[in-house]
């Protein structure tokens, strides 16, 4: 167990946090009784993913808890010392959708099977500022004969859900795979093909899901295109080679995400870096610690989280699957949770 004494200089000594909230949010300090299923977990697995990136948090509060969990201790006892639950809402329902990693088939040579490229970003494309849409980078071919291309591959539609989930692996001939991640963006908003299909009253909303989507992009060739380009925002890879194919991709802190222990969050609300207890309901209910790790550009809201399912077609097929509602309750540091709910005091 870790030493309280110990614990409560290390308090004496911290700064006041710095993490970010919104006006638009409402902050509930809750017990970790209020938790469910809290007991069950293992907490050791989640302490292992909280280590992959809580030396990133420079923050003087979140250095000194990081020094601790350093330190080996009982995983359930450190979050239950040192973190309060806390419920933060911002009057939007609560949705958890999942993501992966996917593998596709390509080459680093276009043939005529692999013909579809993977693009590095090219020079003037500036972050914060909106370049060409999906559209008129495909109609122009503004990207076509510049040597940007990374690697071809056999899918476009593979290509266009690669865009979404930011990173992934791609097989190559010989047997060797290429890992690859975000690259940056063309600056525009992501628009969801999925909800714009709902709204043509093609599909009613529980019926939408990743896979029905890709199916139904490769039925109608060219009314496909067309949805695709519906979505105007383009992502733009690059080579990854310092992450071993054993680990989870790059999230957004730089630092390889865990199958089943990382959640890509909105960062207005949730701080990078931060456990989160997860309260997913649906057919695969989920009552688990997991790691605020990423985040992603349909990601917006502070009850609004994807799950991530590992790599390859399995884990995408269980990630596709996923739409539920539920509840997701961070763990702050305890001045941060007291800073944040002041009666939480009393």
């Amino acid at each position: 167990m870790i030493n309280a004494v110990r614990f409560v200089a290390l308090l004496l000594a911290m700064a006041m946090s710095q993490t970010t909230h919104t006006d638009a949010a409402q902050y509930s300090l809750l017990k970790f009784d209020d938790l469910a299923g809290w007991q069950d977990d293992d907490h050791s697995a989640a302490l292992t993913t909280f280590l992959e990136t809580c030396s990133i948090n420079k923050n003087a509060e979140w250095k000194a808890l990081c020094k601790l969990a350093k330190s080996q201790p009982s995983a359930k006892t450190y979050f239950e010392m040192f973190f309060r639950p806390v419920l933060i809402e911002d009057g939007k329902p609560a949705l958890f959708t999942g993501y992966f990693e996917p593998e596709l088939s390509g080459s680093l040579t276009p043939t005529s099977r692999f013909r579809y490229p993977l693009y590095r970003k090219p020079s003037e494309v500036k972050s914060g500022t909106p370049w060409l849409t999906r559209r008129q980078i495909e109609e122009t071919g503004a990207l076509r004969g510049r040597g940007l291309e990374l690697v071809w591959v056999d899918d476009p539609v593979e290509v266009f859900f690669l865009q979404i989930q930011g990173s992934g692996r791609v097989r190559l001939p010989n047997g060797k795979a290429m890992r690859v991640g975000y690259g940056g963006a063309n600056g525009r908003k992501y628009h969801s093909i999925g909800q714009e299909l709902i709204r043509r009253g093609i599909y009613s909303k529980h019926q939408v899901s990743a896979q029905v989507i890709q199916n139904w992009v490769r039925r109608n060739p060219y009314e496909g295109a067309e949805l695709l380009r519906h979505n105007p925002s383009f992502v733009f890879f690059r080579k990854v080679t310092k992450v071993p194919l054993s680990k989870g991709p790059i999230g957004a802190m730089n630092r390889s995400v865990t199958t089943g222990r990382t959640l890509a969050v909105d960062p207005k609300f949730t701080p990078l870096g931060a456990p989160v207890w997860l309260e997913k309901d649906g057919r695969d209910t989920i009552r688990r610690l997991m790691v605020a790790q990423d985040t992603g550009s349909a990601i917006k809201g502070a009850q609004r989280a994807d799950i991530f399912y590992g790599s390859g077609d399995t884990a995408g097929r269980e990630a596709g699957r996923i739409r539920d509602p539920g509840r997701m309750v961070v763990l702050m540091p305890i001045q941060t949770a007291f800073s944040l709910v002041p009666e939480g005091l009393e």
